[in-house]
């Protein structure tokens, strides 16, 4: 086993790697920007070290950097987590040409799968379905064109060489058309350095269904059954559960069989994830892509299995097999995680970064909390917001939606807006409960919830509230409030003293 690892990340999920590798007994490294000095992944590894200042680009993408870091520290392996260079295949070949272990997939693989294209094509010589659409990049309007009248409306153009929603667009029809390629384009561009794009057949009302695969260097592949990743916005998942709601152990096994078969086609190792567009009318699904990393949402996958997917990433780059088997794996309860944001869902999900006030974490059976910050620390404008992975199990969905929605009313962020209100409105959301998921369930939900009520309003009725009952006890012990003459202006200021005395954390002013 290794020594000494270094994680290649920040935030939560560096927080997640750190707590793995200590259970495991392993010392960690950790890296961090101008930004991040403070940062609880620093805090809380065994050594820490600067990589530069606070752009990514400029920090945790200068993979020279931190391979330098690396063996000065005495690291055998790197552990990427998520999203900056987790996928990078170059970065992959100068750790191993650097004499360190990567803590991912093979760079081949991950160069195979990286393009949807050439994934797409892999999928097809591996007999899975995808979803009609080329399987090479539009050379122009006209072939953009063509290509959409044989399909028919609508179709989604996608970046070849992306993800998290970028260069994708939907059109309806074909006055869209020139436009939503020109911005595709330009957006895949400016995004990956390269404005490949393809035409997909657009899945009406479809499900975001993923597997968990795992594999290993003496040739076992394994699924672990799948995620729910329909509710999106912008493309980008938001909340994630496991088992589906609609998915039957014929619909799994199949589903599993075809990410273990694209798992195969590219001689895959560790822990990545297959992505299928599920249709809602007919459960048909596709292949969409391979993600060669670990996600975001794995704790569902994780509760409801029983396997650490990090610490079993560890043993698999150490030449480990998988400590388990297909028959092994069996799924127990429900699971759901809610990706707390530092965003403000009243527009349209836009960052809110700022200093963290107050912080308030739920407790209970059958709650876990994937954080990265803590009360004080600063949410920077230069990453990505996330806060928390925060997740629940249930012996059902029922009870897990119960939990998560108790869970959801104790927990509290100040100081900067977050996505908590959004997924408070869910629990409690019809169509959430019922089970009737799709990409397009919170431009419906919306419509459903035109209006919240703001944080701020809420606060002024509580002070309502607190003044009120302040006065009524007052008139019924025949008091003053404070011993004051008791004008309106004394009772409001009695009712914030009670509001204040009753609930410690708000402000007084």
């Amino acid at each position: 086993m290794f020594k000494k690892i270094l994680i290649a990340n920040r935030g939560e999920i560096a927080c997640r790697i750190i707590r793995a590798c200590r259970e495991m007994r392993i010392p960690t490294v950790a890296v961090y920007s101008d930004a991040d000095a403070e940062a609880l992944h620093v805090r809380m590894a065994d050594e820490a070290y600067n990589v530069g200042p606070p752009p990514s680009s400029e920090s945790y993408l200068r993979g020279e950097k931190i391979i330098e870091i690396a063996r000065a520290s005495g690291a055998e392996a790197i552990h990427p987590g998520y999203g900056f260079l987790s996928e990078n295949a170059e970065f992959v070949n100068q750790v191993t040409n650097a004499g360190i272990v990567f803590i991912g997939p093979p760079p081949e693989a991950m160069e195979a799968m990286g393009g949807k294209i050439s994934a797409r094509k892999i999928a097809i010589a591996a007999g899975v379905p995808v979803v009609p659409g080329t399987t090479e990049a539009l050379k122009s309007y006209d072939e953009a064109a063509s290509v959409a009248a044989s399909f028919g409306y609508p179709i989604m153009l996608k970046a070849s060489a992306g993800g998290g929603g970028k260069g994708m667009r939907l059109v309806e029809n074909e006055s869209e058309l020139r436009s939503a390629l020109g911005t595709a384009q330009s957006e895949a561009r400016a995004s990956f350095g390269d404005d490949a794009v393809y035409v997909e057949k657009a899945i009406v009302r479809p499900r975001h269904i993923e597997i968990q695969i795992f594999s290993d260097t003496h040739g076992n592949h394994v699924h672990l059954g799948e995620r729910e990743c329909s509710i999106q916005r912008r493309h980008q998942k938001v909340i994630e559960e496991a088992p589906s709601p609609i998915n039957s152990v014929e619909l799994r096994q199949a589903m599993g069989e075809c990410a273990v078969k694209v798992a195969k086609a590219v001689d895959y190792v560790g822990a990545g994830t297959v992505e299928f567009l599920v249709s809602d009318l007919d459960r048909s699904f596709y292949f969409l892509e391979m993600n060669t990393r670990l996600q975001v949402e794995h704790p569902v996958t994780e509760l409801v299995t029983g396997i650490d997917l990090v610490r079993e990433q560890i043993r698999v780059a150490a030449g480990e097999p998988l400590s388990f088997t297909q028959d092994d794996v069996e799924l127990t309860g429900h699971a759901i995680e809610c990706r707390i944001y530092a965003e403000d869902p009243e527009k349209d999900f836009m960052p809110s970064p700022g200093t963290i006030t107050r912080l308030r974490i739920p407790q209970g059976p059958g709650v876990r909390d994937d954080s990265g910050v803590y009360e004080g620390a600063e949410v920077s404008i230069y990453y990505d917001p996330m806060i928390s992975k925060f997740a629940v199990h249930g012996r059902d969905r029922a009870e897990a939606i119960g939990r998560m929605r108790r869970a959801l009313l104790e927990y509290e962020v100040g100081g900067i807006k977050t996505t908590l209100p959004f997924f408070r409105s869910v629990m409690e959301d019809q169509e959430f409960m019922d089970g009737k998921l799709d990409t397009g369930f919170i431009s419906r939900f919306n419509v459903r919830h035109p209006q919240s009520v703001p944080d701020e309003m809420i606060s002024d009725m509580a002070i309502v509230a607190a003044a009120l009952r302040y006065s009524k006890d007052a008139v019924f012990s025949n008091q003053k409030p404070n011993g004051t003459d008791a004008g309106p202006g004394k009772w409001v200021l009695a009712g914030r003293t009670a509001l204040h005395d009753r609930y410690p954390g708000k402000k007084k002013e």
